[in-house]
């Protein structure tokens, strides 16, 4: 109990413990939604998050062009990859080609979006997400370099997903 005053009339005491006393636990009930949602309605703060799509940016750019030279190096049978690995289907030339025209499109991508482009941030997260999976098919001839460009997409996913909005792209 925290004394024993009658609630809503002031001055006025109780004596006895069911009659206007205010338990413990009843004394500092507060919402949590006192303060006001910052942002409101989901949207993120004009310019907040700019420096994480910029990192995606240019990460897309170093993926597209890490993929070019992988994709050259496949078409070519560098020895660079393991030998005989078997593929899902075709083979190292066919995944190089793959590999090598999804690079021109990030790299087309990453251009649209350093222009401020909302269409293009949506078709770099399409364009990374062929790319995670290009990237699956390509364990069998170069696992460590094939799961690393799949952790690098899903970091550029997360940068162009999370703060892509048009506010922050115009800014």
């Amino acid at each position: 109990m925290i004394g024993n005053k009658a609630p809503g009339i002031p001055g006025e005491e109780s004596g006895h413990p069911g009659q206007g006393s205010i338990l413990a636990s009843e004394a500092n009930v507060t919402s949590a939604t006192t303060n006001p949602p910052r942002g409101g309605s989901g949207v993120h703060e004009e310019g907040r998050g700019y420096g994480l799509i910029f990192f995606a940016t240019i990460l897309l750019f170093v993926i597209g062009f890490f993929n070019l030279i992988y994709g050259i190096a496949a078409i070519a049978n560098s020895h660079v990859f393991v030998a005989n690995a078997h593929y899902v289907f075709a083979n190292l030339r066919t995944w190089g080609w793959i590999t090598l025209v999804i690079a021109v499109l990030q790299l087309i991508a990453a251009g649209g979006i350093l222009a401020g482009n909302q269409l293009a941030r949506w078709f770099a997260v399409a364009v990374l997400g062929l790319n995670a999976i290009d990237m699956m098919f390509f364990v069998p001839a170069y696992p460590f370099w094939a799961l690393s460009i799949i952790a690098m997409d899903v970091v550029a996913l997360y940068g162009l997903c999370a703060y892509g909005s048009r506010q922050n792209l115009a800014t």
